[in-house]
């Protein structure tokens, strides 16, 4: 999964095939995915990055890779304009109903207007970095949190995040709990002409 993180975030290295499989492995996980996005030191860093990550909370968010929904019935109540969208529709599935709208959907083409969303919260997810530009508002925010720090399977360090983003950016970054989290917002001068 390391391999494919970093080419789909810097070779745009994603087909059909690809998703497919990903998907199917992720199908597959589903009905245990629930307790282990559950497990307080992997929901640290989402707090404490909503917490003091200086993201704006008030307009619409996007969770991408939302899995069972471990982490969107966190933040039902923090961010109550929350889409979450996942590739797997068995993690759908298994995803409380009340949490938020749930979309299923491939990351490389979010089904969504562009510059619909102020921040896009992806937790242990590849990064599809044009894609989640196009879906931000002007001077939105992305918050990148992998929970098991450099031991996340899907993991890249800050740097080639920010690295691997267009345009300019700016950001913070902490740890808490078993993991990292990284605020960026880009820069309104930077965004795409809509």
């Amino acid at each position: 999964m390391r391999k494919l993180t970093r080419q789909v975030a810097f070779d745009n290295a994603w087909d059909s095939e690809r998703a497919a499989k990903v998907a199917s492995l992720f199908d597959g996980l589903a009905p245990d995915w629930a307790e282990r996005q559950a497990d307080p030191s992997r929901q640290a860093p989402v707090l404490d990055a909503l917490d003091r990550g200086g993201v704006d909370q008030s307009g619409w968010w996007l969770e991408c890779g939302s899995g069972a929904g471990g982490n969107t019935s966190l933040l039902g109540s923090r961010l109550p304009k929350l889409v979450a969208l996942d590739l797997a529709k068995e993690m759908l599935l298994h995803a409380p109903a009340d949490a938020a709208p749930r979309v299923q959907g491939d990351s490389c083409s979010l089904p969504f207007a562009s510059g619909t969303f102020v921040a896009v919260l992806l937790v242990n997810m590849l990064l599809f970095p044009a894609e989640i530009d196009r879906v931000l508002a002007p001077g939105g925010s992305i918050v990148w949190v992998n929970t098991l720090g450099d031991q996340t399977p899907i993991h890249l360090p800050v740097q080639d995040v920010m690295d691997a983003l267009p345009g300019s950016w700016t950001g913070c970054t902490a740890q808490a709990g078993s993991g990292f989290w990284l605020c960026a917002q880009r820069s309104a001068a930077s965004s795409p002409e809509r």
